[in-house]
């Protein structure tokens, strides 16, 4: 599926041979587990790179989506299919858009690796910022729902709904920080001199806003599902690295395509008529956050857009030793790396334009 499309059932197809499912004991353990479940399972497999493979269950006139660790030796820590499930599961307890969730399978005899079930969400997926393929008339209202949907993440109360685990609380953009930072010079192919500066920066000059809420991590347009004919958020997807941790951050990062310009894997709105495209500016979006989660304004705006590129940055350097050690080799890997430096030129130019 490319760029600036939309699709009411993602596609699919048959399932790859080193994921390859037991549907016999699948079967089973859908029976003894998942509430109602009848029918026969038929199993394929949703096209795209995520890193927990991600199929496709059909059976007695119901469908589901199932989520699953990949074979293999994995890093400590990664494709937590668990945490997915607790966050989802809790998060169903609120008014925030997450698919149903009804099982979650730690036996690894049944497939092999950890795996949980949840409902499939049938509606719209836009998958770049300029929503190209709806009328100006709608757009506005899209991000309007998409606003919305974050700031009911950011409200949920995280210890009533028992997440008071699932992260640590406060000093979570330090913490990220000294992070990337590591995990950039580790994986450094050369120098360049505004990722230096930032390095300096950073820390330096964290703000002292400190709230910790449950983030998603990796909250873009692309990431949700919307009704089929309504401009309202019916799901909120891929919650790898989801966590406790800064909501202005969290919520900078969903608006980063305002200060990213048209084109290149990171393509953005910046210097685009958009309020010709019927686009909210970006203080009009801002402004909608705030309404929705009681805040009358935020500071350090341009802080969280660089620390935001600094991340991206620093993890783009990584793909870039993945891919000079043969062990991450297509197109679009390539096209993410080549974004280390631009990102990490565009953050310190952030930066240096409030310095002078």
């Amino acid at each position: 599926m490319t760029e600036n499309q939309t699709s009411s059932v993602p596609s699919t197809q048959a399932v790859q041979e080193k994921h390859q499912v037991d549907i016999s004991k699948l079967q089973t353990w859908m029976e003894t587990n998942v509430e109602s479940f009848t029918g026969t399972i038929e199993v394929s497999q949703f096209s795209g790179g995520q890193s927990n493979p991600t199929f496709l269950l059909e059976a007695g006139g119901k469908t589901y989506v199932m989520r699953r660790k990949p074979p293999g030796q994995l890093l400590r820590g990664a494709h937590a299919v668990d945490r997915e499930y607790k966050v989802l599961t809790a998060l169903g307890q609120t008014d925030v858009p997450v698919p149903r969730t009804y099982a979650l399978c730690t036996d690894e005899d049944v497939l092999g690796t950890w795996f949980y079930i949840m409902d499939y969400c049938e509606g719209r997926i836009f998958w770049a910022p300029h929503l190209e393929e709806v009328s100006k008339g709608e757009r506005a209202a899209i991000y309007e729902g998409m606003v919305d949907a974050l700031a009911r993440l950011h409200n949920a109360d995280y210890k009533d709904i028992g997440l008071q685990d699932f992260g640590r609380e406060g000093n979570y953009v330090a913490r990220q920080i000294n992070t990337w930072s590591k995990q950039y010079r580790a994986a450094a192919t050369e120098e360049f001199e505004p990722m230096e500066r930032l390095l300096e920066w950073l820390p330096e000059n964290i703000p002292a806003d400190d709230k910790t809420t449950v983030i998603h991590g990796d909250f873009r347009l692309d990431n949700m599902i919307f009704h089929p004919t309504e401009p309202r958020v019916i799901a909120i997807l891929d919650w790898e690295l989801s966590t406790l941790g800064n909501p202005l951050a969290d919520f900078n990062y969903n608006c980063l395509p305002y200060s990213m310009p048209l084109g290149g894997r990171f393509s953005g709105l910046l210097g685009q008529d958009i309020d010709g495209m019927g686009i909210p500016s970006g203080d009009d979006y801002i402004a909608m956050y705030c309404e929705r989660t009681g805040r009358s304004s935020i500071d350090n705006w341009d802080f969280y857009t660089a620390f935001n590129m600094f991340r991206l940055s620093a993890i783009a350097e990584g793909i870039m030793v993945r891919i000079k050690n043969g062990t991450a080799a297509n197109a679009e890997a390539m096209e993410t790396a080549k974004t280390a430096r631009p990102l990490a030129e565009r953050a310190w130019g952030i930066v240096e334009s409030k310095l002078l």
